[in-house]
């Protein structure tokens, strides 16, 4: 059989008021409607539901197991409402963002968003080499995180981080020969702080290896082919921070700020922001990785 929520809604507000008075007053209805409400639940289930003195309302036993089943059903119905309810929020979001920055934690973000704005596309450049700053002043993007040395740019900081100079655990560098280096390309700040901290030194190096993606680099990194520069947060097993070896000097804190596009703050671009600024913390770097510094 099916019930209808409307009757379900009223049983549930009696024993939550005691009574067919107040449960009247809080769905705004009369309480002889309240009544007949509970009369056709009683007809349709066969038996009471309640039991009913001048003094006292009280469930029976079978009105017990009803209205359990009967808050699960109204609780579902809400959450599909919730679920479900017609967004006035539309458009299309363009956002960038570092590869490095959300990793993991992208894919909730991005369906918590779908779910609450159905009817915004979200057009997403995940991306280590483009030039998400430049792509945000053309207005090719409404909003994007960027990295960057502190103070050195505007927008929100969401998250500051550590840069250092990165290695694998069997690196060795050639006795006599160039420290060898793997990067991004340019445009990139990884590159940029590590070679203009280099260019203070005496340090002899040379790029060895080049790659736009992030899984190259670390590949690289791990296969012994270069040292590079990375997060703290970047780090993965078979890696080691080598600060201070081979001249190598200390290198800045960085920033990820959330910047804006001069026309990007629509109502489904903040939205979408709001989530960008919200998110948690990532785990914290494991023990292995910051045992040489």
């Amino acid at each position: 059989m099916d019930f209808d929520p409307t009757l379900l809604r009223a049983f549930v507000a009696v024993n939550e008021t005691g009574g067919f008075t107040r449960a009247a007053q809080q769905l705004h209805l009369t309480q002889s409607a309240i009544s007949h409400q509970i009369r056709r639940l009683e007809e349709q289930t066969g038996r009471p539901l309640l039991h009913r003195t001048t003094r006292k309302l009280t469930l029976t036993e079978d009105g017990e197991d009803f209205l359990r089943y009967a808050e699960q059903i109204l609780h579902t119905l809400d959450a599909m409402a919730r679920r479900f309810r017609p967004s006035p929020v539309s458009g299309v979001v363009r956002f960038g963002v570092p590869e490095n920055f959300m990793g993991e934690r992208l894919p909730p973000l991005l369906c918590q968003f779908a779910r609450a704005f159905p009817a915004v596309r979200l057009d997403v450049h995940v991306t280590m080499n483009l030039d998400l700053r430049a792509m945000v002043d053309a207005n090719e993007l409404d909003l994007a995180v960027v990295i960057s040395v502190p103070k050195s740019e505007d927008g929100t900081v969401v998250r500051q981080t550590q840069l250092v100079w990165v290695a694998a655990e069997i690196f060795e560098k050639p006795d006599g020969a160039s420290l060898p280096l793997a990067f991004f390309p340019a445009p990139c700040i990884y590159r940029q702080a590590g070679i203009t901290a280099l260019d203070r030194t005496a340090v002899e190096w040379h790029v060895v290896f080049t790659s736009p993606s992030q899984q190259g680099l670390r590949a690289a990194v791990l296969g012994g082919l270069a040292v590079t520069v990375l997060t703290r947060d970047d780090l993965e097993p078979g890696m080691k921070i080598v600060d201070g070896e081979y001249g190598l000097p200390t290198l800045p804190n960085a920033d990820f700020a959330l910047i804006w596009s001069g026309s990007g703050k629509t109502p489904a671009a903040l939205e979408f922001g709001q989530l960008v600024l919200n998110m948690p913390e990532p785990v914290a770097a494991p023990a292995w990785s910051l045992g040489n510094t």
